[in-house]
């Protein structure tokens, strides 16, 4: 096939800047925004902090993302430049960069009042409805999730983003908090009508469940022992004490974006919980949470739903919704994850490079894919690569081959070629854990402790 490949990529990320915040966040909460600029001045350099003591900032490229903060986060220009530079003809673009931070409404945002959460959740998604609505052929923007206390309010933006080109929302519960029902309650109903009638994907992002304000206290921890380390704030200072930053905080944070399972949660609520029947057509999309854990869940909550199918609003097996309904985005694959695409299902998975942040594959994706795809056959690593977010998302096929066919690869340069320097490989291991084993069923204690809980409530519905 002499055809380019087309690529989608299945993650990357943008952050509104700053000194645009006056103009997108209703005046209302104006008042709000001198504690969330010092919060986002902690933020960002307490994780470059972190990144520096834990040695994965190497790379010129992303020391100059860190330093000036713009390398694509918020210049539409600049980011089709770099998609351009490294073969994406598309790109699903999430919210989240520590480097800009965000209005209230993300999982590192420290606790505000939920209005005031909406409200940044809405300002978001102007700000990317202005910013990147010009080439949705390429950005693929995935809207902001507000608390949805109010799901006639959800339910109205969802038909806004729908209008303005908008491919998917976060899922309710993104950020959680204190009395959120559960995904598979009638609460939710006209929410998943919405996204259903309107062809907007269900993402699931790294981070899912976590508690409203929960991560911030964490962040500020890290950056007050450097500051205390140091004796000031000079940045040189604070920089050659990075290491004052604790192993509990470390460990916190390699938890929270690694060994979380409440991000799996929405895979048996929505399955078990009969949503799928219900709506039939929901796409239902997990990026950045891994792949490796799928086949063996899913394996056990069929265990499950077989001991009883009565017990459950589902009329299939969990496993028979997987390919249905489902995409899982493979956000910088690991060697192990492409070694058991088929167990997991070739066509339920797309591979993402997670551009900008500094565990992604950018800036050094063809050698990532050169390395961890060689010997896919062709038919497959398309599939992988883009085709079958083509299918999920229902993009315009014709448009992104005729960008690809000036910006993409070939079959034989994605495989084939000199070997990676073992250098950079180690690299990817460290900031991606790109050489890590399958997780497989190790965690599925976790996943029953959840899973118990979830099974009661949905026997009190039934």
């Amino acid at each position: 096939m002499d055809e380019r490949i087309i690529i989608v990529s299945g993650d990357s990320h943008a952050g509104m800047p700053k000194d645009r915040w006056t103009e997108y966040l209703d005046p209302r909460f104006h008042h709000l925004l001198p504690q969330l600029q010092r919060d986002n001045e902690i933020y960002p350099l307490a994780i470059e902090l972190q990144t520096t003591k834990l040695g994965i900032s190497g790379h010129p490229e992303h020391q100059e993302a860190h330093r000036t903060g713009w390398h694509g986060l918020h210049d539409p220009v600049l980011r089709l430049a770099d998609m351009d530079r490294e073969g994406i003809a598309a790109e699903l673009i999430y919210l989240g960069d520590a480097r800009l931070g965000d209005l209230f409404h993300n999982v590192t945002n420290r606790a505000y009042p939920l209005d005031a959460w909406d409200a940044g959740a809405k300002a978001w998604n102007r700000w990317a409805a202005d910013t990147f609505g010009f080439a949705t052929d390429r950005f693929l923007v995935t809207a902001a999730i507000g608390s949805c206390t109010d799901i006639d309010a959800a339910v109205a933006e969802v038909a806004w983003i729908a209008d303005h080109g908008f491919v998917g929302t976060y899922g309710p519960g993104y950020v959680h908090h204190a009395g959120l029902p559960p995904l598979y309650d009638p609460y939710w109903e006209p929410f998943w009508s919405a996204c259903e009638d309107a062809g907007i994907a269900v993402v699931v992002h790294a981070g899912f469940g976590t508690e409203h304000g929960s991560v911030f206290p964490e962040v500020e921890r890290m950056y007050d022992d450097v500051v205390s380390a140091a004796g000031n704030t000079d940045r040189a200072d604070l920089f050659a004490h990075a290491g004052a930053i604790s192993d509990a905080s470390i460990q916190f944070f390699v938890d929270f974006l690694n060994h979380r399972v409440d991000s799996r949660r929405p895979l048996w609520q929505l399955m078990l919980g009969g949503v799928f029947d219900r709506h039939p057509n929901l796409r239902y999309l997990p990026t950045e949470i891994r792949m490796d854990w799928i086949p063996a869940t899913l394996r056990h909550l069929d265990e499950v739903y077989d001991a009883d199918p009565s017990a459950f609003p589902a009329t299939r097996r969990p496993s028979e919704y997987w390919p249905t309904n489902c995409l899982v985005g493979a956000s910088f694959i690991h060697k192990a994850e492409v070694e058991m695409r088929h167990e997991v299902g070739i066509e339920t998975i797309v591979f993402g490079r997670d551009f900008p942040h500094p565990e992604s594959t950018w800036p050094h994706t063809r050698e990532w894919l050169r390395d961890a795809f060689t010997g896919v056959p062709e038919d497959e690593l398309r599939l992988m690569l883009g085709e079958n977010a083509i299918r999920f998302l229902g993009l315009d096929r014709a448009r992104l081959a005729q960008v690809a066919a000036r910006i993409g690869p070939t079959y034989e340069q994605v495989t084939s070629g000199p070997p990676v320097d073992p250098a950079l490989i180690d690299n990817f291991a460290l900031r991606g854990g790109y050489l890590k084993p399958a997780e497989g069923g190790a965690k599925l204690a976790y996943v029953d402790d959840l899973l118990r809980d979830d099974l009661v409530g949905l026997g009190a519905r039934r």
